[in-house]
């Protein structure tokens, strides 16, 4: 597979993972999965939450695409490959700078704080009803603005 078409495949799979994340998020997490996600919206006390668990679903899928294509470098690796490069982007924005699990990771850049306030209206509603702002990467205008 030539290397364009490689990279058009991961980019764009970081594109749907976003928008399947957000559906996956609203109507399951907030729906019939709702007894993991919500350690996810309660205080935590301790590093590791159930909600991680989904992490560890989506990485298996990642390896296992990446796995079975492992010797042609088809399009399955590097759909593969973009769910990985996703799961690391939403780990450092989700849980390192949102979530602050370690506290190193600060910034002013307005993209990041948007992404941050979206987040905070989400945890604003700490039940299963209710809550708005599913997304990680796509954010509102009006919070780009504010």
């Amino acid at each position: 597979m030539n290397v364009f078409l490689s990279i058009v495949i991961v980019i764009s799979t970081i594109v749907v993972m976003e928008c399947v994340s957000w559906c996956i998020h609203k109507y399951l997490f907030h729906g019939p999965l709702w007894f993991m996600h919500k350690s996810h919206h309660e205080k935590s006390h301790s590093f590791f939450e159930w909600n991680d668990l989904f992490a560890l679903l989506f990485a298996g899928l990642s390896l296992y695409l990446m796995f079975i294509d492992k010797d042609v470098f088809g399009y399955r690796f590097f759909i593969g490959l973009g769910i990985s490069v996703y799961g690391v982007i939403y780990f450092i924005i989700h849980d390192w700078f949102v979530h602050r699990r370690f506290k190193t990771f600060k910034s002013d850049n307005g993209y990041l704080k948007a992404v941050r306030k979206a987040h905070k209206i989400h945890h604003k509603n700490q039940g299963k009803e209710k809550s708005r702002a599913f997304g990680l990467l796509f954010v509102r205008k009006d919070l780009l603005n504010s």
